[in-house]
């Protein structure tokens, strides 16, 4: 059934005859009467009663006028919904983001509940290599990760970067130091997250080679505040390296020293190709939110 003569059927209903429906509807009325007879064949009714002087709505038709222009009307609206999400002012968003020191993923979901309301975002938290793989499937429209740095198959837009901090004994003489470079630190065990997240570890690991040293294997890292707390009460020196998420910590007999010469940058991971309507927005949002240089 076509749109086309459900309209040619409420025009001629409302307006009570087949000239003046195709005057509203800007068509020759030989065109309306043969659409109108096609969808009388079609649903095998007659919709009007035709005379020489008027022609007026059969039974039939009666019944089924608020039927069509329900039709007309669903129809309609989703046009309008259709235009909203190839606007980005309506749809779904799929996000996977990450705790950052700068509340900046809360201001950028405000900024797009600002600027789309109608827009839903839905967040996932899940580990960097599966955030990947579903950006990768389709199954999310991007991913912030945090130093990553490549992904076969998916674009990298670098969004900002947090500087680093080391954690290291108040005892040890370099806390005397109001920060630290990574060469300076290249002889004392290092406390580092081997699995939890390995493309942290590849950036200070790959950091150290390329200043000319090798990382020396400290105890395990057992968690932030657990690990601080180890270093502050060890007889062994060690330290630790880490990015703000909540604050930096404070832990007695540990001194803590921003790290010059290397940030951590936090990207984001879309599938190659222009940006879908709720990507858009969200690139909008990135870039309104102060502090946050999206591509």
């Amino acid at each position: 059934m076509e749109l086309r003569r459900l309209r040619y059927f409420v025009a001629v209903a409302e307006e009570g005859g087949f000239g003046k429906a195709a005057e509203r509807l800007g068509v020759v009325q030989s065109a309306v009467s043969q659409q109108i007879r096609r969808l009388e064949h079609e649903w095998g009714v007659v919709l009007f009663e035709r005379t020489t002087r008027r022609v007026g709505l059969s039974g039939a038709g009666e019944r089924l006028l608020p039927e069509a222009r329900a039709v007309l009307a669903a129809a309609e609206r989703a046009a309008r919904v259709a235009a909203d999400i190839t606007a980005g002012d309506e749809g779904v968003l799929r996000l996977a983001a990450v705790h950052d020191p700068g509340d900046r993923v809360d201001r950028v979901l405000g900024e797009l509940a600002a600027g789309a309301p109608r827009l839903q975002v839905r967040l996932h938290g899940l580990p960097v290599a599966r955030r990947l793989a579903a950006v990768r499937a389709g199954e999310l429209d991007a991913a912030l990760v945090r130093a990553v740095p490549s992904a076969p198959g998916l674009e990298l837009l670098p969004m900002w970067s947090d500087p680093l901090y080391v954690g290291l004994p108040e005892s040890h003489p370099l806390a005397a130091e109001r920060e630290l470079r990574l060469e300076q630190l290249a002889g004392l065990p290092l406390r580092l997250p081997l699995r939890s997240d390995p493309c942290f570890q590849e950036l200070i690991t790959g950091a150290l080679r390329a200043a000319g040293s090798r990382p020396v294997p400290g105890p395990p890292f057992t968690g932030l505040r657990s690990t601080l707390t180890a270093i502050g009460s060890a007889r062994a020196p060690s330290w630790t390296l880490f990015h703000e998420v909540r604050g930096v910590p404070s832990v007695p007999r540990v001194a803590v020293r921003p790290l010059t010469g290397l940030a951590v940058t936090t990207s984001l991971a879309v599938r190659p190709g222009p940006p879908g309507p709720a990507l858009r927005q969200l690139l909008r949002a990135l870039r309104a939110v102060e502090g946050v240089d999206a591509l």
